[in-house]
């Protein structure tokens, strides 16, 4: 019977978001950001096991007593979100973790993530042949700029229509996520943006499940106050 995992890649700086250390240890609404996740994640039904993926070296005081169960610290992060993801899905199959057990990565700084959203998401994706992923369809208009224009102009408008704007978690087969990002691992994983962009560099095509706009990436400054008041509404 193949399980399920989640892998949350922690080894960024978040060098946009204008804090002192890595923006998914800022303390909010009562522990740090991370810990939001972990838990929210912690709660999703049938959850085997929570690999959290954080650079060798890491010295951040992590709270123990709100630490979620079968959740673990794996200090193999790399330069890039990618190669985070990459060496977490090494250490999962090292650690005899199946590759046909499904994996879903989820950004650390998605804090507002909720359980209900991943349920969704899995019940969606255990029986489709890819996997998929978390997301909204585009509700704004979307602008290109001018290249080289300073200050920025706009060039054109997209047509939003089949637009979709990518969240996490992101769920694919481990196996199968693996070996995708192996492809690309010698090109310091060009091109690769989410778990999603390597699946479609094989000519895959990930099931989009429609998520929540509070379901956001925590990124700038603003962002944080954002959070807080969300979370602090759900207690």
């Amino acid at each position: 019977m193949t399980e399920f995992h989640v892998l949350i890649p922690c080894a960024g700086n978040g060098s946009r978001a204008g804090t002192v250390q890595p923006k998914q240890y800022q303390w909010l609404a009562g522990q740090p950001m991370v810990m939001h996740t972990l838990q929210a994640l912690a709660q999703v039904p049938g959850l085997a096991s929570g690999w959290v993926i954080v650079s060798p070296g890491d010295d951040f005081a992590w709270p123990k007593a709100q630490w979620p169960d079968r959740f673990r610290l794996t200090d193999c992060g790399g330069a890039s979100r990618a190669e985070s993801v990459f060496n977490g899905l090494s250490a999962m199959l090292a650690a005899g973790v199946g590759p046909d057990d499904w994996v879903l990565v989820h950004d650390a700084a998605r804090c507002l993530v909720q359980p209900a959203e991943v349920l969704a998401l899995v019940l969606a994706c255990s029986d489709d042949a890819v996997g998929g992923l978390l997301a909204l369809p585009l509700p704004d208009t979307l602008k290109t700029q001018r290249p080289a224009s300073e200050p920025a102009r706009v060039e054109s408008t997209v047509p939003r229509a089949g637009k979709w704007l990518a969240q996490t978690p992101q769920m694919f087969r481990l196996g199968a996520l693996y070996a995708a990002l192996a492809e690309v691992a010698s090109t310091g994983f060009a091109g690769i943006t989410d778990e999603a962009s390597a699946m479609e560099r094989l000519g895959l095509s990930p099931l989009l499940v429609a998520g929540s706009a509070q379901n956001f990436k925590v990124t700038y400054p603003a962002d944080f106050a954002l959070a807080e008041a969300i979370l602090r509404s759900r207690t």
